[in-house]
């Protein structure tokens, strides 16, 4: 078994031609944050890029910035914080959900699982702020898409196009994002005791107003409980972010308060407090319990995600809260995945993606990880895997078995 911890660019070239050479297939990894995500992978040899790091371009007026693909997240994020700016998709960290140590995601990563956060309705994710990436494919070959000014977009799809694509159609060695000033004031306000359906219409009330809403989440009350120290106590919370200027947010906020005042109590968090509450939204944190039980990551339309939960519910022991003004679902299983459960609901209620992005092994070898493409889709999956890497010696399997 071989492992390569290239230090340079070139360094990755010779590492993927030498896999070519040897028809040797490789994972890659950047600093292993997110390794237990997917399919499990049987390579015997491995490419981690967490020795090619650092910023290589930051024009905080230009709102651009570089880096190489191994660089933390965390480090970038306190060099934009240090000048008042931010990834405005705010992503996600899947360490502690795993099992592994906050902070430890790298650029690359982020960009090849298309990270995001609360902030998806309005902000989008990675694929909507990447401006360009150098990437080595599975020929060994290097190539540039895309620019490091907001105004050159040349190749800008193909840039695009390595999001998501979970490392299987080439490496990324250096990425640049464009980032954006980070808000001035946030305020989150908490309806209290909403069951799932009428915290549903009420987000989609608030989000259909002219309140600018950042981010809407609902937490059941057994969720609640174990969000921010207890803070939220054992009550169900429909949580609505403002963000922006400080008198911009004083006034939304006070017509959001008058347009849901039948909805019940109404209360406010600021500051420090409203942040870590949607940093452990973002990351799941209730569910960062350090075992192994099931989680799955369903997307779907708003007002039909609490359907698939109740009836979800009627056959298994299942935990779940809601972000994305109830689009976004997660789910923790007490036991069995219920892969097909939650996948014909799915189905059932208007169609989705269902990702399972937490179970042992085994489950993860056994049950299809992510959500299975229809036949057009999977077909052009397989050409343009084809395209970039031919021979298949890129994290193999990842996505589906035996692309």
């Amino acid at each position: 078994m071989t492992t390569f911890i290239p230090s340079t660019e070139s360094e990755v070239v010779e590492a993927v031609q030498w896999a070519l050479s040897e028809e040797a297939p490789v994972e890659i990894i950047g600093r292993g944050s997110k390794r237990e995500l997917g399919r499990p992978l049987q390579t015997e040899h491995t490419i981690a890029l967490s020795n090619y790091s650092g910023v290589t371009l930051y024009e905080p007026d230009e709102l651009v910035l570089a880096a190489k693909a191994g660089t933390p997240v965390a480090e970038l994020e306190a060099l934009l914080a240090n000048n008042g700016q931010a990834f405005q998709f705010e992503p996600m960290d899947y360490g502690p959900l795993l099992g592994r140590p906050t902070g430890q995601g790298s650029l690359g990563g982020l960009l090849a699982t298309n990270l995001c956060g609360p902030r998806r309705l309005k902000a989008g994710s990675a694929r909507d702020h990447v401006l360009g990436v150098r990437v080595v494919s599975g020929r060994g070959e290097l190539f540039k898409s895309g620019g490091r000014v907001v105004k050159n977009v040349t190749g800008y799809d193909l840039s695009k196009g390595m999001a998501h694509s979970w490392g299987t159609f080439g490496i990324a060695t250096e990425i640049t994002f464009k980032v954006l000033p980070a808000p001035e004031t946030e305020t989150t306000l908490i309806l209290r005791g909403l069951a799932d359906d009428e915290a549903t219409r009420a987000m989609a009330i608030a989000m259909g107003s002219s309140g600018e809403v950042a981010s809407a989440a609902h937490l059941p009350a057994n969720v609640a409980s174990r969000m921010i120290g207890g803070i939220l106590q054992s009550e169900a919370s429909t949580l609505l972010r403002l963000e922006g200027f400080a008198p911009s947010v004083t006034d939304r906020t006070a017509m959001l308060i008058k347009l849901l005042a039948t909805a019940g109590t109404i209360e406010q968090l600021s500051g420090d407090t409203s942040r870590k509450l949607w940093r452990e939204i973002r990351d799941v944190a209730p569910y960062a319990d350090g075992t192994e039980r099931p989680v799955w990551r369903v997307s779907m339309a708003p007002m039909e995600a609490y359907k698939l939960v109740a009836s979800l519910r009627m056959g298994a022991a299942v935990d779940a809260f809601y972000d994305w003004q109830g689009g976004l679902i997660w789910l923790r299983m007490e036991g069995d995945p219920e892969a097909d459960a939650v996948r014909a609901l799915v189905a059932k209620y208007g169609g989705g993606h269902a990702t399972l992005v937490r179970a042992s092994v085994a489950v993860r070898a056994a049950v299809p990880v992510f959500e299975p493409q229809p036949a057009p889709l999977a077909a052009l999956s397989k050409r343009l895997k084809q395209q970039f890497d031919p021979n298949g010696i890129l994290n193999p399997g990842r996505m589906v078995a035996g692309v």
